[in-house]
C-alpha cells in the first residue's frame, strides 16, 4: 500500500525512531486549498484555481508563514468542479464501479511548482495525524490515481517521485513530449496530445498556408522548450525556417519585454508561432500595444488558444485573427446544473483543505462567509450561502467550450474504468504472476497503471479514450480563429480539424473562406524570407542566413528549374523561359518536308524514265541502235541506273539500323555495277575499232560476250567484297547528332568507317576515271554513231559530280548531308541515262531512217 511503503520523510516521522512504536504520525500539514469527498476509493486531483502565490519573509529565527494564493480564476475551479461532478456521475451509475463509491480530494495548485509539489505529496501519503502500521493498514483510503497536474513542469516534477512507486497520474493539460519517455515516467498517462502532435498540426497550418519564414516565442518552462526544440527541428525538415527565437522571461521584465518585442517589429516575418501560458504572454502582449506593432498573424498554442484574457477590445486590434490549435471541444450533459447548484455549506469545513469552494463563493460576490474582525464596520458584505449564481455574469457556468474540462472528465472515466476492470479479474485468471488477481484491500499502484495502459472506452460524446504505449491519448485538434467583430467584441470560431488517426495527407481540415484575417486585405499575409525564384534561376544561399533566405541566379542555357539548375536530359531542352524541359525537335530528311518530296519524285521519276527506256530497248531489241555494242550490256546498265534511282530512296525517312547498313552498300554496288558496264562497253568500242585494222581480230575474240560478263560480275564483286569488311568492321550505324544545335536532334547515319566509306567512293571514282579516260582516247573514232563520245561526256559529269560531292558533303550539317548525297546519286544517274541513252532513244523514235546498220556504218564508209 502506498499509505505505508512510500511514506514521505519530508511529511511524516516515524515517532519511534529509539523505540518500537506501531504508528507514523504527521509531522506538519501544509496549508492547501482544496475539496474533499469520502469514498471507498480516493481520486486525488490538481488544478490552477489560483493565479499567484504569495510567500511569507523567511527571518530564519522562528517557524515561517504558511504561504497563501491569490488571484483567483473561474477557469480552473470549473476543471475542479467537472472533476467532482464525474465521480458523482459514476457514483450514479450503476454499471461502472458498482458497489464502490468513489471519492475525491482536489488541491489548488496557485501555479507554482512548490504548491504542486506539495500537493503531490499530500495526496500519495494521506492526511490523517496518525496511522497504525499493522496488518490492516488502517488510516485514509488509499489515493487510487491523480488527476492532473495541468502544468508540464509540474508534471515532470511530480511524476518524477511518484513514478517511483508507480503511483498513477493522468494530466489532462501537460503536454511537453518529454513526459511520453517511459523509462523516465512510467506511470504518467494524459488524455491531451502531447507537443509533439501539436507541433506536427502547426506544421501543417504553415504549410497549407505557405508560411515558410516564422518568429517562435516560448515561455521559460518545460512546456515551452520542448516544445521551441520540437517546432525547430520539424519547421526544417518541412522547409521553413525560424527568423527569430525568443524566451518570455518569467520575472516579466520590462527591458527584456521590449526587447523582444523591438525584435518581433524589425523582422520582416509576419507569422508569430507562441508557445506559452496566458500568465507568461499576456505582459508580451501589453507591450505590443504599447509599441503598436500591428500587421502580425498569431499561432496559438493550445495552451492560450481558448483563454478569454485576451479577448478585449484593446488587445483585438492586435491579437484579432489569431489562429490557434485547440485540445478537443467536448460536451458533458448535466454539467451546467451541477456548477450552478454547488453551494459552500456542501463542502464539510472539518477536513483540512476543505476550502476551495469557500473562496471561489466569495470571488464571485465579493462577500465574506467568515468576516474577519472590522470587515463588517469597513463596510464589507457577509454571504449567506444561499445567494444564487445565476443571478451573476460570470464565465464559470459556460459549458459551451468544454476543452481542458473534457480531458478531466475523460481522465476521471480512465481511472475509474481501470479500477471497474481490475475488480472484474477472475481469481486464477489473472495477469499478474500466477495467474493472480489484485484485491481493493491490498491494493498496489503498479497494478492500477497496468489495467490503465489497456483502457478503451467511448465517452458519451462518441470519443474513444485509450492509451499508446507511451501514456499518450489519441491525437485530435480543433482549429480555431479569433474574429473580431463589428461591436468590438470577439467569437472564437472552429475553422478546422487536425486528426492524427485519419489517413496520410487526409490529417488536415482547414475551412480558409471562414477564416477571419486582421488585414486591410482581408487575405493572409506572405510570411517568406525570400519569394521563389522564378522560372529559369535557381537558388543561390546567403552566407550566414537560413536556408529560407537566397538570392535567384539565372540558369545557364540547357538549364531548368528554380530551386536548383540541373541539365535538361539529351532529348529534352529548357524552354526560353528556362523552366521547364521540353522535347527538342527532331530532324532528319522525312518524306512529309518538301525537301525529301522533291529527292523522292526526282528518284522515282529516275526510275520510271530507266523503265521506259529499257521498255523501249526490249521493243527494239533486234535494231542495230540497240544491236550495236552489245545489247546486253545495255540491259544491265539500264537495270542498274534504275537501281541508283531506288537506292536513293534508303536515304530518305528516319535513320534506323538497317537503312544506316544497307543505304550505302546499295549505293556502291549499284554504281559499281552501272560504272563497270560502261567501262566494258567502252572497252567493246576499242576493241571493234582494232578489229577493222590488220590484224585486229584476234584481239576481239579474247574480249567476246562471256568475257563482258566476267569482267562486270569481277569488278562488281570487288566492290560487294569492301562493303562486306564495312559492315563486318565498323558498321554504319543511326546516330543522334546534337552538335549542330542545341535545341534540336539530328538523326542521321554515322558511317562508322571513314576508311570503308572511302574505299567505297575511292573505288567508283577509279572505275569512272577508267571508262572517262577509255571513252576519250576512242572519242574520234569513225562512225556515224560513235557510242565513245557519249561516254566520255557521261563520265565527265560524274567525275564533276563526285569531286564536287565530297567537299559539299562535309560542310552539309544533318540532313541536308544526305540531300547532297541523294542529289549527286541523281545527278550523275541522269547524266548517265540522258548521255547514253537520250541518243539511241531519239534515233530509235524519231529517226527511224538512222536506225539501219548501213546508216549507222555510212560514215566510215565514206572515208574509207
Amino acid at each position: 500500500m502506498i499509505l505505508n511503503s512510500s511514506s514521505v520523510s519530508l511529511l511524516l516521522n516515524n515517532s519511534s525512531a529509539s523505540s518500537s512504536s506501531s504508528s507514523c504520525r504527521l509531522r506538519e500539514q501544509f496549508s492547501l486549498n482544496g475539496m474533499y469527498q469520502k469514498g471507498d476509493v480516493i481520486l486525488g486531483g490538481l488544478f490552477e484555481v489560483h493565479y499567484f502565490t504569495v510567500f511569507p519573509e523567511l527571518s530564519f529565527t522562528s517557524e515561517p508563514q504558511q504561504l497563501y494564493c491569490e488571484g483567483f480564476t473561474s477557469f480552473g475551479f470549473q476543471q475542479a468542479q467537472t472533476m467532482a461532478f464525474a465521480v458523482d456521475e459514476i457514483n450514479r451509475n450503476p454499471d461502472l464501479l458498482p458497489n464502490i463509491k468513489l471519492g475525491y480530494q482536489l488541491y489548488d495548485n496557485c501555479q507554482k511548482l512548490g504548491v504542486s509539489l506539495r500537493a503531490a505529496m499530500s495526496l500519495a501519503s494521506g492526511t490523517e495525524k496518525e496511522f497504525l502500521l499493522d496488518e490492516t493498514c488502517s488510516g485514509s483510503p488509499p489515493v487510487l490515481g491523480i488527476v492532473g497536474d495541468p502544468g508540464s513542469t509540474h508534471s515532470i516534477a511530480i511524476s518524477s517521485v511518484l513514478g517511483l512507486f508507480r503511483v498513477p497520474m493522468v494530466s489532462h493539460y501537460a503536454t511537453c513530449s518529454c513526459l511520453s519517455d517511459r523509462s523516465k515516467y512510467p506511470s504518467f498517462f494524459r488524455t491531451i496530445p502531447s507537443d509533439s502532435f501539436q507541433v506536427r498540426a502547426m506544421i501543417q497550418i504553415l504549410h497549407r498556408l505557405g508560411w515558410t519564414w516564422v518568429g517562435l516565442v516560448f515561455s521559460d518552462d518545460d512546456y515551452g522548450f520542448h516544445a521551441a526544440r520540437s517546432f525547430h527541428s520539424s519547421l526544417a525538415e518541412s522547409g521553413g525556417c525560424v527568423a527569430y527565437s525568443q524566451v518570455l522571461p518569467k520575472d516579466n521584465c520590462p527591458t527584456e519585454l521590449q526587447r523582444i518585442v523591438g525584435e518581433i517589429k524589425s523582422s520582416s516575418a509576419r507569422v508569430v508561432v507562441v508557445f506559452s501560458v496566458e500568465a507568461y504572454l499576456l505582459p508580451l502582449v501589453d507591450e505590443v500595444v504599447v509599441q503598436n506593432v500591428k500587421g502580425l498573424q498569431w499561432i496559438a498554442s493550445e495552451a492560450w488558444t481558448s483563454s478569454t484574457v485576451f479577448h478585449t477590445p484593446r488587445l483585438m486590434p492586435y491579437l484579432g485573427g489569431t489562429l490557434g490549435i485547440a485540445i478537443r471541444r467536448g460536451e458533458i450533459p448535466g454539467l451546467k446544473d451541477y456548477l450552478l447548484s454547488i453551494r459552500p455549506d456542501d463542502q464539510p469545513a472539518n477536513n483540512p483543505g476543505n476550502n476551495m469552494v469557500r473562496q471561489f463563493w466569495e470571488a464571485v460576490f465579493g462577500c465574506r462567509l467568515e468576516p474577519p474582525a472590522g470587515w463588517v464596520e469597513a463596510g464589507g458584505d457577509v454571504c449567506t450561502g444561499q445567494e444564487d449564481l445565476r443571478d451573476v455574469e460570470t464565465n464559470y457556468g459556460d459549458v459551451s467550450e468544454l476543452r481542458p474540462e473534457y480531458n478531466a472528465y475523460k481522465a476521471v472515466y480512465a481511472l475509474a474504468h481501470a479500477l471497474h476492470d481490475l475488480l472484474q479479474c477472475v481469481p486464477g485468471r489473472g495477469p499478474f504472476s500466477g495467474h493472480r488477481c489484485a484485491s481493493l484491500q491490498r491494493l498496489e499502484p503498479w497494478q492500477v497503471v497496468h489495467y490503465l495502459e489497456r483502457v478503451n472506452f467511448t465517452t458519451g460524446f462518441g470519443d474513444r479514450v485509450s492509451f499508446d504505449d507511451k501514456g499518450d491519448a489519441l491525437a485530435i485538434y480543433d482549429i480555431m480563429n479569433w474574429v473580431w467583430l463589428q461591436d468590438g467584441s470577439v467569437q472564437v470560431e472552429n475553422v478546422g480539424v487536425i486528426d492524427e488517426s485519419a489517413p496520410a495527407g487526409q490529417e488536415l481540415t482547414l475551412d480558409e473562406d471562414r477564416i477571419f484575417w486582421n488585414f486591410e486585405s482581408r487575405k493572409p499575409p506572405r510570411s517568406v524570407c525570400s519569394e521563389s525564384c522564378p522560372p529559369g534561376t535557381r537558388v543561390a544561399r546567403k552566407k550566414g542566413e537560413p536556408v529560407c533566405c537566397f538570392n535567384c541566379i539565372s540558369c545557364a542555357e540547357g538549364e531548368v528549374n528554380s530551386a536548383k539548375c540541373s541539365r535538361c536530359p539529351e532529348d529534352f531542352w529548357s524552354s526560353p523561359e528556362r523552366d521547364l524541359c521540353i522535347p527538342k525537335r527532331i530532324e532528319f530528311l522525312s518524306y512529309q518536308d518538301s525537301l525529301g518530296i522533291s529527292l523522292m519524285t526526282a528518284s522515282l521519276l529516275g526510275a520510271l524514265i530507266c523503265a521506259v527506256v529499257l521498255g523501249i530497248f526490249t521493243r527494239y531489241r533486234n535494231t542495230p541502235v540497240v544491236k550495236a555494242n552489245n545489247s546486253e550490256l545495255s540491259f544491265l546498265l539500264l537495270l542498274s541506273l534504275k537501281l541508283c534511282f531506288l537506292c536513293s530512296l534508303l536515304f530518305i525517312g528516319r535513320p534506323r539500323l538497317w537503312t544506316c547498313q544497307l543505304r550505302h552498300a546499295a549505293f556502291g554496288i549499284s554504281f559499281v555495277l552501272c560504272v563497270s558496264c560502261i567501262l566494258v562497253k567502252t572497252m567493246v568500242v576499242l576493241a571493234v575499232f582494232r578489229t577493222s585494222k590488220p590484224g585486229g581480230n584476234a584481239s576481239l575474240k579474247w574480249f567476246g560476250a562471256g568475257q563482258q560478263r566476267g569482267t562486270v560480275l569481277v569488278l562488281t564483286s570487288f566492290q560487294a567484297a569492301i562493303c562486306t569488311a564495312w559492315l563486318v568492321s565498323a558498321s554504319p550505324t543511326p546516330h543522334k547528332n546534337t552538335r549542330y544545335h542545341n535545341d534540336k536532334i539530328v538523326y542521321e547515319c554515322v558511317v562508322g568507317s571513314v576508311a570503308g566509306f572511302g574505299a567505297l567512293l575511292g573505288y567508283i571514282g577509279l572505275l569512272a576515271f577508267l571508262s572517262f579516260l577509255l571513252a576519250f582516247l576512242a572519242r574520234n573514232l569513225p562512225d556515224n554513231f560513235n557510242e565513245a563520245k557519249f561516254i566520255t561526256f557521261s563520265m565527265l559529269n560524274f567525275c564533276a559530280v563526285w569531286i564536287s560531292f565530297v567537299p559539299a558533303y562535309i560542310s552539309s550539317p544533318g540532313k541536308y548531308a544526305d540531300a547532297v548525297e541523294i542529289f549527286a546519286i541523281l545527278a550523275s544517274s541522269f547524266g548517265i541515262l540522258v548521255a547514253l541513252f537520250g541518243p539511241k532513244c531519239y534515233i530509235i523514235l524519231l529517226r527511224p531512217e538512222r536506225n539501219t546498220k548501213k546508216a549507222l556504218m555510212g560514215r566510215a564508209t565514206t572515208k574509207t
